[in-house]
């Protein structure tokens, strides 16, 4: 019985592991379809989202099934609660994905106000964090989740550079509002990002040791 169980447990990590680099991709391919302004790569994020929710979906259930039928002790259960609050933050993680996808059809071929620089930068924060926090689960490794959990302060930083620069420039140019707009979601969708990722670190810190983290 024991030994199933773990069979089982490993393939709900081994699915964890896959939800998190298609979202890791979801995340890269708005980005890039946003940098490029094609738009046929930003209707392929929805197209991938749709994935993510479902692996969500049987994760989800296989979860249940565990909790329902196999009846597990305390510590696994904490990792299989764990593994719910997870892939729901991952699933909100791919929506805003999504979101940043829509608005790059907004943007079409619309000349940009400024070179992007600082939002690719918050992207490949936001990757690595998902990426190091997925590890983190894997390997229990609580210091990672709170240098994971740290960085989110760096994306934090980045986006309200980026807030300051465009409201300065609408305030020189009116008609630049539409797209400082947009660029101003792209931002926000990004640091919730790293929020979502966040919560991940948390979560695995409280699996772990019990604990709520403290940094």
């Amino acid at each position: 019985m024991r030994k199933f169980f773990d069979q089982e447990l490993n393939k709900l990590q081994e699915s964890l592991l896959k939800m998190g680099a298609m979202v890791e991709d979801v995340i890269d391919l708005a980005i890039n379809s946003l940098i490029n302004q094609d738009i046929k790569k930003a209707g392929e994020v929805i197209k991938l989202d749709d994935k993510v929710d479902d692996i969500e979906v049987e994760i989800e259930k296989k979860c249940l099934e565990l909790i329902v039928l196999q009846q597990p002790r305390a510590k696994d259960l904490r990792k299989i609660s764990s593994i719910l609050k997870i892939i729901t933050d991952l699933e909100r993680i791919g929506d805003h994905g999504v979101n940043i996808a829509k608005i790059t059809k907004k943007i079409g071929n619309e000349e940009f106000i400024k070179p992007l620089v600082d939002i690719p930068k918050m992207a490949e924060l936001a990757k690595k964090m998902v990426k190091n926090s997925i590890n983190s689960f894997l390997n229990e490794d609580i210091e990672l989740a709170k240098k994971v959990a740290i960085m989110d302060d760096e994306v934090d930083d980045i986006y309200e550079s980026i807030y300051v620069e465009l409201l300065e420039m609408l305030s020189e140019n009116k008609d630049i509002m539409e797209q400082v707009t947009y660029l101003l979601f792209i931002g926000r969708y990004l640091e919730r990002i790293g929020d979502h990722t966040t919560n991940i670190c948390e979560r695995i810190i409280y699996m772990v040791d019990g604990e709520r983290m403290s940094y």
